[in-house]
């Protein structure tokens, strides 16, 4: 069954954020779109098929006229006009946004239409992408995985690991040392795009951490609005892992325990840190991640290493 969506539900979230009008707005509003519409965005609906600009082609459930649009409609003759509305009004619009604070067609006035229209102060390109990052979003599979989502250097990081292992208490020193929580315990995952899994906290959840011996703690009262991110990309899961020196191959002292998993058929990059009485994790964690980086711009450290020790060997003999 597809994700059941509101009219009204998009328009107060984004009301402000792209200075919307036209629905039961007062003096202010030019259009009156009437009646809140429900909607129903179907599995598998790609997003171009979601928010775009004004196109009687390729329909959208928001469409949205721009200035290019707009200049368009407007060098049409009067039938021409009726015509190229009937085509988009053909498609079933959930409702029509005319954005750049341009003024609405006359053919667009209120009574004219059965579809809504919204006008909007933000430019239309602003408008198709908030609307479609957010429609993307609530369209997409979700799959929740246990751990702690948090934001280290810029990427998207998802610490792993056994219950009571110290997951929420590594990501609080990290919060310490200036990085920021996504989500405690349960963070959501969502396929955007091909290859983007974005994660994001639970609406219950958001803000707060399970920190054993301190109970539940709010991070934003506690650190400030900088200290948590409402979502970001994967880009590594660090699983937290008990130290056993037995069990570590030579192989992996020397390149580290590098593994992948599968989220939403989309390969993660998964590095086992082990867990030992006197590591300070949160040194290990952003050290991991910064090594990370350095093997994504190309620089494999074991690789130089191990080519500087065949150097110094072939010298000696």
């Amino acid at each position: 069954m597809g994700a059941a969506l509101s009219l009204r539900r998009l328009y107060d979230l984004y009301r402000h954020k792209l200075g919307l009008s036209g629905l039961d707005d007062g003096e202010d509003s030019d259009p009156d779109p009437g009646q809140d519409t429900c909607f129903t965005i179907e599995p598998g609906t790609l997003a171009s098929a979601l928010v775009g600009h004004i196109n009687p082609i390729r329909q959208c459930l928001v469409q949205v006229f721009g200035k290019l649009e707009l200049a368009y409609f407007d060098a049409l003759d009067s039938s021409a006009q009726v015509q190229f509305l009937q085509q988009i009004l053909a498609g079933k619009p959930v409702c029509l946004i005319v954005a750049d604070q341009l003024p609405v067609p006359a053919l667009l006035a209120p009574g004219s239409i059965q579809v809504p229209v919204i006008r909007a102060r933000a430019s239309s390109h602003q408008v198709v992408t908030e609307l479609l990052s957010y429609l993307a979003r609530v369209n997409a599979p979700l799959k929740s995985l246990h751990g702690v989502f948090i934001e280290v250097m810029g990427l998207g990081i998802l610490l792993t690991g056994e219950a009571g292992i110290g997951k929420s208490e590594l990501a609080l020193e990290l919060i310490g040392r200036g990085h920021r929580l996504i989500a405690d315990d349960a963070p959501e995952f969502i396929l955007l795009g091909v290859e983007d899994v974005v994660g994001h906290c639970p609406e219950a959840l958001r803000d707060f951490m399970e920190v054993r011996g301190l109970g539940i703690i709010n991070v934003r009262a506690l650190f400030g609005d900088s200290a948590v991110k409402s979502h970001r990309s994967l880009h590594l899961i660090i699983s937290l892992e008990l130290a056993d020196e037995k069990e570590i191959q030579p192989d992996e002292r020397l390149h580290g325990i590098h593994r992948e998993r599968q989220i939403h058929g989309v390969t993660i990059p998964e590095i086992a840190l082990p867990i030992a009485p006197g590591h300070n994790m949160a040194v290990l964690v952003e050290t991991t991640v910064r090594n990370f980086i350095l093997r994504s711009k190309g620089y494999d450290a074991a690789a130089d290493f191990s080519k500087r020790q065949n150097e110094i060997m072939i010298k000696g003999s």
